[in-house]
């Protein structure tokens, strides 16, 4: 394991690997006695941690990973929540939505590990990730219509994005909580994994992310998230533009001259 950062109490930030095999950050949510709920104080650490790996060019992929034993996020934290005024509670929504759109920002692949209880914003953190691996034990779900509110996460317009917009709608309007069996099945997840396995898989498949190189790793995430949606026609604009934006890097001079010469490339990551 590699050096470690806190930000704030309940988040840190491990990295994994080097430069030479690719560095791995490993994102934990690290408020195990509440499950991980999330406080406000805990959605300004997601934030800061993640505004620290976005500007940070040595990583690669970050993988969320949870450190309580029986859940991964259980969302937001209704105790807190319960002491709010409506004036705070408005106060509140930029402090959290900051911490979803965080996750979701990221410019390298991010992968989440689930395991136990994943619902709410908890699920929404997870779909914010461009993969999701869970373990068996995790059951997930956006129970929020059952206690007057909606996902305000990200999770009416992620979840669509992932099974549709029928089955989105079903999860959403029922409210009801799915098993790691069934979430595979719904493309919900795209690894069911042994229980207890979930972090040290979702790590090993970052780092075989993390092999390739860096600069077009980003502009991959780019053109997929911007293009998602657009006629194919604009598509196929946004991937253009990905193109020229690392058809004259090092790292594609460094793929050509590695492959050629039959070895390893050595990313310069730009």
């Amino acid at each position: 394991m590699g050096d470690e950062r806190r930000f704030g109490e309940f988040v840190a930030v491990r990295r994994h690997g080097d430069e030479a095999v690719g560095t791995v950050a490993e994102l934990v949510l690290d408020r195990p006695k509440a499950m991980n709920a999330v406080s406000s104080d805990m959605a300004r650490s997601i934030t800061g941690a993640c505004e620290a790996l976005a500007a940070d060019r040595d990583v690669r992929v970050v993988v969320l990973t949870s450190s309580a034993e029986r859940a991964f996020c259980v969302g937001a934290d209704l105790k807190e929540r319960n002491s709010f005024s409506d004036a705070d509670l408005l106060r509140q929504r930029p402090v959290t939505r900051a911490a979803y759109t965080g996750v979701l920002e990221l410019p390298m692949p991010t992968i989440a590990a689930v395991h136990g209880f994943a619902l709410g914003g908890g699920f929404e953190l997870a779909l914010a990730c461009d993969l999701i691996v869970a373990d068996g034990t995790a059951v997930m779900g956006l129970p929020e219509v059952s206690v007057g509110v909606i996902p305000g996460g990200g999770g009416t317009q992620l979840l669509p994005r992932r099974v549709g917009a029928a089955r989105a709608a079903e999860l959403i309007f029922t409210a009801r909580r799915v098993r790691a069996a069934e979430a595979g099945e719904l493309g919900l997840v795209d690894q069911v994994v042994e229980a207890g396995s979930d972090r040290e898989e979702a790590l090993a498949l970052g780092a075989r992310i993390a092999a390739n190189s860096p600069v077009g790793l980003r502009a991959s995430k780019k053109a997929l998230r911007l293009g998602h949606g657009l006629d194919l026609r604009a598509g196929l604009e946004v991937e253009d533009a990905a193109w020229r934006s690392v058809a004259f890097s090092g790292d594609r001079a460094e793929g050509v001259a590695a492959f050629n010469e039959k070895r390893s490339p050595r990313w310069p990551g730009e």
